[in-house]
């Protein structure tokens, strides 16, 4: 269950990184469409929270990987630190403002809402484990090493 979990997480990430971009042109181009794209985005973002929250406490790279080590040995190693802490402290900032955007889409406010997208994609960007981060990289799709 865990392995098909994390395979679903990752083919969520790219379904939120499409559905920001989307989100993103469609709020700096003040487009009604920017309600219904903004649910879809909401509705993976939140799943993939929900995903990543179960891996986070049920894995051996989140909580119990703090509990074994100890939270100061988890800080000095990055890659512990990554998995630990990193990915999922900006993850959660990330589908926060993806949250509060959402809402000044609903009502249109189009600035505010691509401003709030393009700081949760860029938070987003910079805490996925690309495959070319080396200690922590995962791969593009589930099935490829």
């Amino acid at each position: 269950m865990y392995k098909g979990l994390l395979d679903l997480h990752n083919v969520l990430r790219w379904a939120i990184l499409i559905l920001l971009l989307v989100a993103l042109i469609q709020a700096f181009g003040k487009s009604a469409g920017l309600r219904k794209s903004s649910l879809w985005l909401l509705i993976c973002a939140h799943l993939t929270l929900i995903i990543g929250l179960y891996q986070w406490f049920t894995g051996n790279l989140g909580l119990k990987l703090i509990q074994n080590a100890g939270f100061s040995v988890v800080m000095k190693d990055s890659a512990s630190r990554f998995w630990a802490v990193e990915h999922i402290t900006g993850m959660l900032i990330a589908i926060v403002l993806i949250t509060i955007a959402r809402g000044k889409a609903k009502i249109l406010n189009y600035n505010a809402a691509a401003w709030l997208y393009l700081i949760a994609l860029i938070i987003i960007l910079a805490t996925v484990p690309w495959p070319f981060r080396e200690g922590i990289g995962r791969p593009w799709f589930p099935g490829m090493k």
